[in-house]
């Protein structure tokens, strides 16, 4: 597939021709990680994922509940997005607003890796990385709020980029957890991440929580020569399996190799960031989805009254895993809840910054595994508790608002990618790049 920095070369003809190649070989590979094909715009086509408003498309989040929604507006990621030579092509599959790790609570069905076809493309963006990874796509948008970005492009063999919270306008993004979403790019390779990342980003008087800073070109200013220190942190390794233990060990050798300095930092476990991570998520996700009910937005359900109205339209419209966590969330808010869960797990959330500033005084970049294990079987993951397990290692991440890139370092015995992650300081998307710049170059000079 020809990269996004080849594309925005070519002429209004040649990409007219690219779109009608995407949407066949999409159509062909059975993969659905499409679920549709429509068009804003010209230039470069970009996969967005179904939950970011582009103008006069239908944008349903994957669920039965905003079918007919057409969307009156665009979000400002797309808006930027078209100022720098591309457009918006194509609506990528994803969990049901977004709540998922596998792609699997879609309303349209499952997506499925293109590695295997029998396991999970990972979620909730695992139509924009399946897309990407198999060659039906150049690049796309996904959204990240506990890893959703990163761990699809894990599973998939691509690259995935979560910038800083506030970097890229939330403005147009359906709100699943507000303190904790973010857009970013899924691409095929660390500076395509970087060009994407830059047509998005950007500061945006729309978005309450944009952060008013300068942006700059990440992709221009990409460093190879950088030597950075990079943490890893042993003990969360343990808890990984075996091959993904592998491959950390060999990828710190790589680094090393590189010339970048390696030093060795403990975490708090990881349970406590999966707790804080599912309390403070459900909460703020009970309160978005609340304006999901029959009368402002998409599906109606046939009543005699108003609360038969909204009864049986959220109870038509919504999934399994979706009245799961707006029950969680209305749960932990409650009356005589709220103290003991709620309020205790924004004080974790503070010292698990906390935690995460200290290293970063000493370091640039933490290494780290983006989940335990390679994807799984489709339907392998019955219990809900296990899917909230695979996202052990991202979640923190994402409390503490921080930059992390996802990029593939090897393959188990059966072919299924293996990515890590690279973390980094607040707003410091440029030393996550260098550092990702150089690990992946030097993995393909170690081969």
């Amino acid at each position: 597939m020809i990269t996004l920095k080849e594309a925005l070369t070519k002429s209004k003809n040649e990409m007219a021709a690219l779109r009608k190649e995407l949407e066949e070989k999409a159509i062909e590979s059975g993969l659905n990680a499409y679920i549709g094909f429509e068009s804003s715009g010209e230039g470069v086509p970009i996969l967005i994922k179904d939950n970011i408003q582009v103008k006069e498309w239908t944008v349903t989040s994957g669920s039965k509940i905003l079918q007919g929604y057409i969307a009156p507006y665009e979000a400002t990621a797309i808006v930027n997005l078209k100022s720098k030579g591309m457009m918006a092509f194509g609506r990528s599959n994803m969990d049901e607003f977004a709540m998922g790790s596998t792609t699997e609570s879609s309303y349209y069905g499952p997506t499925l890796n293109p590695h295997n076809t029998s396991c999970v493309p990972g979620g909730s963006s695992g139509g924009s990385a399946a897309a990407v990874a198999g060659g039906l796509a150049i690049a796309a948008l996904g959204s990240d709020t506990g890893g959703s970005i990163r761990q699809p492009a894990a599973y998939c063999g691509c690259v995935g980029f979560k910038p800083t919270y506030g970097r890229v306008s939330r403005f147009g993004l359906a709100a699943y957890a507000s303190s904790l979403d973010q857009i970013g790019p899924i691409t095929q390779n660390i500076e395509d991440a970087a060009i994407l990342y830059d047509a998005i980003a950007g500061y945006d008087p729309k978005d309450s929580t944009s952060a008013d800073l300068e942006t700059s070109s990440t992709a221009e200013q990409l460093d190879l020569s950088r030597k950075l220190t990079i943490a890893v942190i042993d003990n969360y390794i343990s808890e990984a399996s075996p091959e993904i233990q592998e491959a950390y060990t060999q990828t710190v050798a790589v680094l090393e190799k590189a010339g970048h300095t390696i030093v060795h930092k403990n975490m708090s476990n990881t349970k406590y960031d999966i707790a804080a991570y599912y309390i403070v998520a459900t909460a703020e996700a009970a309160t978005n989805l609340a304006r999901f009910d029959g009368v402002r937005y998409g599906r109606r359900a046939v009543s005699e009254n108003l609360e038969e109205l909204y009864y049986k339209t959220r109870s038509e419209g919504f999934g399994e895993e979706v009245k799961r966590r707006i029950l969680l969330g209305n749960f932990v808010l409650s009356s005589g809840y709220y103290d003991a869960y709620y309020l205790k797990a924004q004080k974790v959330r503070h010292l698990i910054r906390d935690e995460f500033t200290k290293i970063f005084d000493e370091v640039d970049l933490i290494l780290s595994p983006v989940a335990p294990s390679v994807a799984p079987e489709i339907g392998s993951i019955q219990d809900p508790l296990e899917m909230y397990k695979s996202d052990m290692y991202t979640i923190a991440i994402n409390l503490a608002g921080l930059p992390a890139l996802s990029l593939p370092v090897g393959s188990n015995a059966a072919g299924m990618p293996i990515g890590l992650q690279l973390i980094g300081n607040a707003f410091d998307e440029q030393t996550v790049l260098d550092g990702a710049y150089s690990l992946e170059q030097s993995l393909k000079q170690s081969k």
